[in-house]
């Protein structure tokens, strides 16, 4: 997804610092790109180092993430929270010191019940579930793009229902926070 937020913006996300790969944007707003380099379960680490270093606000951030408790392509947008079990999220919370920053899950589904969920995640996806994935992807994109303009209750209100369906027909309401 931030490749291609990259991408869009043409800028590479090419350069070393605080334990992540970053690229900056400036249109429609700046944006700070940021893949960490670590391990999953130390992300926090570039999160932290990276909002020090350029003094991003906590309002301001927006953590993305895959999420094996969502169906495949399915998105889901968040002001704060709990971890829900993600490593990532935990890794952040505990070094942000809060678990109040937006969050965007990717889902990618649960896989083959008879597969280990860890060996799921590090796979690559089956050749049905490309273009799901890429359509999450593009859409991902796009959501970021829309926090950085009009941030995270727009963002829920635009896509925490799935690729075909309105909120109302996802059962989540338009206005919520939770």
């Amino acid at each position: 997804m931030i490749d291609e937020l990259a991408r869009r913006a043409g800028v590479g996300c090419d350069r070393e610092s605080h334990g992540a790969l970053v690229g900056k944007t400036f249109a429609p707003e700046p944006l700070l790109l940021a893949k960490p380099v670590t391990f999953m379960n130390l992300s926090g680490q570039a999160v932290r180092g990276l909002a020090d270093f350029h003094k991003v606000e906590l309002a301001d951030i927006l953590i993305v993430a895959d999420d094996v408790n969502l169906p495949l392509g399915r998105l889901r947008a968040r002001p704060g929270g709990s971890a829900g079990g993600h490593n990532g999220f935990k890794s952040v919370a505990q070094h942000l010191g809060t678990d109040g920053f937006a969050r965007l899950r990717v889902g990618v589904g649960r896989g083959d019940d008879r597969r280990d969920l860890a060996d799921h995640v590090l796979a690559k996806f089956d050749a049905d579930e490309r273009p799901v994935i890429d359509e999450a992807i593009v859409r991902a994109a796009d959501a970021v793009e829309l926090f950085a303009v009009e941030g995270i209750a727009e963002v829920m209100n635009r896509f925490n229902a799935g690729p075909k369906e309105s909120p109302e027909e996802s059962g989540e309401r338009k206005d919520s926070q939770s």
